[in-house]
């Protein structure tokens, strides 16, 4: 197994991991904070964040763990910011939703839909200015292109010739609302960005190895020349739009459909591949899953461990 096919499925595993320590542990009531859980969604990530150099900038949405993780963001200091610890990555004061580590580059994440677009765009404008050879990440999901900053943000980008990467994670729904009835029928999202004048790309985002392709592909193109790229990953969350349960039965969408994409479990299915093409992997893999889990395990004991932010000092570091 090479080292990127290794690192790939250690990304996914961290994520699922986590969170899934995260939806366990949720009901005990120490994580006060909203978490929306990327269960279902960690080989788009895990692809999109091995494409990336330490340097370049990344922002994400209210459903961010993943992408934290997958650009080498601090597992324990993820953990201790969702338990509303002094350790934590927003000194316990942003919750889940706001990430962030600027020592990997990682530069934030916000609950309001839409909202990092036209920072990451200003980003990669700061980049250009300083000409760095460096990129600005976007994740975005489906329905932040139904927000008008979307169009302003790629538009500005397509311009000025911007080195950014919009990452479009597509899992079908915007809290409970499908894509029908908020879009026109057999749209294909990628296809009306690439009207504005963007180089776009879509692949199957449950698929690690392919979206890791793409993604090395887009990223070539805007070191190259500059301007940016834009990726539609089709996927699919498992849990609920917010929390940690299981919400099929409210209706919003069906049990059978959520059944058919678990099938397509991207950690079970690359796990299944990376055997199939060498047996002896098994035994790699097994161990990975047994280092990793004792990450996650460490990191919930170092948040639980950890002090409460002194409320002197509440209104410290707000604006840094």
């Amino acid at each position: 197994m090479n080292k990127l096919d290794l690192n790939l499925y250690k990304n996914m595993l961290l994520i699922r991991l986590a969170e899934e320590g995260i939806a366990k542990r949720y009901k005990h009531g120490k994580m006060r904070c909203p978490t929306h859980l990327s269960i279902g969604q960690e080989a788009s990530a895990s692809g999109v964040g091995l494409a990336l150099r330490k340097t370049d900038l990344a922002l994400s949405t209210h459903r961010g763990h993943a992408h934290y993780l997958a650009k080498g963001g601090s597992l324990k200091r993820m953990i201790a910011e969702i338990y509303g610890k002094s350790t934590g990555c927003s000194k316990g004061k942003g919750g889940s939703m706001h990430l962030i580590d600027r020592s990997v580059g990682f530069e934030g994440s916000t609950a309001i839909v839409g909202n990092t677009i036209p920072i990451g765009v200003g980003l990669a404008l700061s980049l250009k200015l300083d000409t760095k050879n460096s990129i600005s990440i976007v994740y975005c999901g489906d329905g932040s292109v139904e927000e008008g900053v979307f169009y302003e943000s790629v538009n500005f980008a397509v311009t000025k010739k911007l080195p950014v990467l919009f990452v479009c994670e597509n899992n079908l729904y915007s809290v409970y609302s499908p894509l029908k009835v908020r879009q026109p029928k057999n749209r294909k999202i990628y296809e009306m960005v690439q009207s504005m004048g963007i180089e776009v790309g879509y692949e199957d985002g449950n698929d690690v190895r392919k979206v890791n392709s793409l993604a090395s592909k887009a990223v070539s193109h805007i070191r190259d020349n500059g301007s940016p790229y834009f990726i539609e990953l089709s996927t699919y969350r498992w849990r609920e739009h917010c929390g940690p349960n299981y919400d099929n039965d409210i209706g919003y969408r069906s049990e059978d459909e959520f059944l058919e994409w678990k099938k397509r479990d991207p950690v079970k299915l690359f796990k299944k591949t990376l055997i199939k093409e060498d047996s002896r992997n098994q035994k790699e893999l097994d161990k990975i899953k047994n280092s990793v889990q004792l990450e996650v395990d460490n990191a919930f004991s170092f948040a639980e461990k950890s002090p409460f932010p002194d409320s002197k000092k509440a209104f410290e570091s707000m604006f840094k």
